[in-house]
Parts: structure tokens; sequence; C-alpha cells
């Protein structure tokens, strides 16, 4: 459900069916991620968490960088975003194909990560903590619909191009979650705080610049996309059993975006009102984050 969604938007022939399966795509996405990430954590057991996590979101970026430049292909060449949707279609079928094989050749993933984790009735004050600063970056990290409806309404970035700066921030991203979780593995806590106090400033940058200081700011933002779909993982990871591990993914992912959603619908307002205010309540969340990251780490 997850993967043929979008190819099948060249199939849609009105805004309802293109709306369910953009809520299929969604939903598919939300059903399969706390599975997803308990078998990474698995593999990442002797590979290092950082490393393995740094992977998976450098391909899932690859991925994100190669889509966007194949619509924006398209329709330089005088296509339509039907032709350019049927033609994800490849990579949705190989994606199907890959996880099938490995079903096969890794059926119990769970027997990758030897030995015990912290033993804990429930989940430890550190997780709630972690989820906690999970929520403030993504209450405060505003959504790439709501940073190209500014582009294209200011016209600080022309169309065609608004395309071709998401993938660059999806491909840099895809390069610093790489980088950044293999630092994970060996500095720890300090990486990751540094990274999002380094990406937090990602909004003065795309709502005040133009041009090349706009693209700056995609940049950041892109590492910061990185870093919540790596390192946020793995270091909730060993504080989580085994056999809860997905259950808690589940639960910080389900935390994640319950903050996005209502931070995205503030953004949304705020926009309208002042820009401004906008940018200092973007800012100053993902700062608050900081703030829970030290306490997290005092419970560990």
């Amino acid at each position: 459900m997850n993967m043929l969604a979008v190819p099948a938007l060249a199939l849609a022939g009105s805004w309802p069916l293109a709306a369910g399966l953009i809520v299929a795509e969604r939903t598919g996405r939300a059903i399969r991620k706390p599975s997803t990430d308990a078998m990474l954590s698995f593999a990442g057991h002797k590979l290092g968490r950082g490393w393995v996590f740094g992977l998976n979101e450098a391909f899932d970026q690859a991925g994100a960088t190669l889509g966007p430049l194949i619509i924006s292909l398209v329709l330089f060449r005088h296509g339509s975003y039907r032709t350019g949707f049927a033609l994800l279609l490849v990579s949705a079928l190989l994606t199907i194909a890959i996880v099938f094989a490995a079903s096969k050749l890794f059926p119990n993933p769970r027997e990758l990560e030897a030995g015990h984790t912290l033993e804990t009735k429930g989940f430890s004050r550190s997780y709630w903590f972690y989820l906690v600063a999970g929520a403030f970056i993504a209450a405060g990290f505003a959504d790439f619909s709501l940073i190209a409806y500014h582009f294209q309404r200011s016209g600080s970035v022309v169309g065609p191009v608004i395309p071709i700066y998401y993938a660059v921030a999806m491909a840099l991203g895809g390069v610093g979650a790489l980088v950044f979780g293999k630092w994970f593995d060996k500095a720890g806590l300090s990486i990751l705080i540094a990274v999002f106090f380094v990406s937090a400033f990602f909004a003065p940058l795309v709502f005040f610049g133009r041009s090349w200081v706009a693209l700056c700011g995609m940049i950041l933002w892109g590492i910061g996309m990185g870093a919540q779909n790596s390192l946020l993982k793995s270091v909730i990871a060993p504080l989580l059993r085994r056999d809860v591990r997905a259950t808690g993914f589940g639960l910080f992912d389900t935390g994640f975006g319950v903050a996005w959603f209502l931070g995205s619908w503030v953004m949304g307002v705020l926009y309208e009102k002042s820009i401004l205010i906008l940018v200092i309540f973007s800012v100053v969340l993902q700062l608050l984050s900081l703030l829970a990251f030290v306490f997290a780490k005092r419970a560990d």
C-alpha cells in the first residue's frame, strides 16, 4: 500500500481519489515504520546503531532526491505529472522485491541482537525525555509544503527550481545522516545536540532569504530532517527491550507525528499573521529540545 499509492496517482482522475491515495501512502508508512526501526536496531547491535540508522536514512534520502528530480525532468521536457508518477512504479516494484528477499534471508531479525537490553518495567524516564525532545523538534520543524508555498508566494525562489532545492536538501541530509551516524557511535549524545542546534536555524534563512541564502537554509533543513530519522532512533533503541521495541518506536512516532501536525497547524496560522513570529516559534521550540536532551542524559 505504501509503495504503490504514489505511482497510482497517475491513474487518479479526481482530487478525492488523489487525496485517498495520499492518505493510503501515509497510512502504509505509519504501519511499517515502527517494525522497520525495530529491525534496524537489531542489525545495529553489532554494526553500530548510528551507522545503521544513518545508512537507512541515506538510502531513504536518495529516493527522496531522485523522485523530485525525475518529476522535474519530466516537467522540463514538457511532460505531465501523470507521466512522472507512472515512472515511479519502477522503484516501487524494486522495493517490494527487495523486502521479499530480505524476509527470506532474515526471517527472524531479533536474533541479530544477542544478549539483553536494559531491563525496565514499561519505558524508562530517559525514553520519555527523548520523546519530549522529539516532540519539540517536530512542532518547530516547518513542513516543506509551507516552505515551498513561501518560495512560490514571495518569489524568493522561482517555481521550477523549488523541487531542485528540495532534492539538494535531501541529498545532503542523507550524506549528513551517514556521517553523523558514524560520529554518534563514537561520541554519543553530544553529536546529536550539536546537529540539532545547527539545524534549528534553518527557518530565518528559508523565510527571510532569497536564492543562495534560501538554499543554505534548505541544506540545514535537510540535515535536520536526516538527523530526525537516524540519530533520534539511534539514541532511544538501547532504552527499549527487544520484546517492546517496535511498540516503543511506534509510540515515539505517534508523539512525534502529533507534535508535527499541531506545530504545522500553528505555523500555517502564524504565516498569515507574521513570518517573524513564525520564525521565532520554530527556532525556540527546536532549541527547547536541547534542554530535554540534557535531562534525558541525566536520567540515564
